[in-house]
């Protein structure tokens, strides 16, 4: 198997494990709801692992503005900060905000960009060394005070450490956590 059809069978899979186990499986209702008291909830789960991927693909490698930035609107976060969503910890009052159907609308639109990019990867891309800081302020228009720790966990990072780590290793680890949400929740279905 080459390295491209491993990224998008890795990418395929994260998808619709995700689908299949969370998105299907959670009523809409129950997404905005914290299990047990406390930690993360399937929304903000969503929100986090999109915004991360979105980031990541859109605007660092390719260097464009994210897709959030047109989703915000009907995600209920058009006067939200521009970071709203990337950190690990859950701001109750911006996840209430968002409507589920904005959301899977947002997450599927992330979903399916990076597909099309990975179905036209060259794998000498994946040494390239983007200018992550420079593209963060312009085209996502984050503040790299504000949001320092991203900063510089992504600067000097290589394209193949992009894929790697935002959109796949964060997407599986945040996968796993909204199955244990799920859980938690009653809701599993085995």
């Amino acid at each position: 198997m080459d390295l491209q059809a491993w990224l998008l069978d890795a990418h395929t899979d994260l998808r619709r494990r995700l689908t299949g186990s969370v998105i299907d499986q959670v009523p809409t209702e129950r997404w905005h709801e914290q299990a047990d008291g406390g930690g993360s909830s399937i929304t903000w789960l969503l929100l986090h692992l999109a915004r991360h991927q979105d980031l990541a693909l859109a605007t660092v490698i390719r260097n464009r503005a994210p897709l959030y930035l047109t989703h915000a609107p009907a995600l209920g976060l058009a006067d939200a900060p521009t970071g709203a969503g990337l950190g690990e910890r859950e701001q109750p009052g911006l996840s209430a905000r968002v409507p589920a159907d904005a959301l899977v609308a947002y997450v599927d639109a992330t979903f399916d960009a990076t597909r099309r990019w990975l179905q036209r990867l060259a794998a000498m891309a994946l040494a390239v060394v983007p200018d992550s800081s420079r593209r963060l302020q312009t085209k996502a228009l984050l503040d790299p005070v504000e949001l320092d720790w991203l900063f510089s966990m992504w600067q000097g990072r290589t394209v193949d450490w992009f894929v790697q780590w935002p959109v796949l290793g964060h997407g599986q680890g945040h996968l796993g956590e909204a199955i244990a949400v799920r859980n938690r929740m009653g809701l599993s279905p085995f």
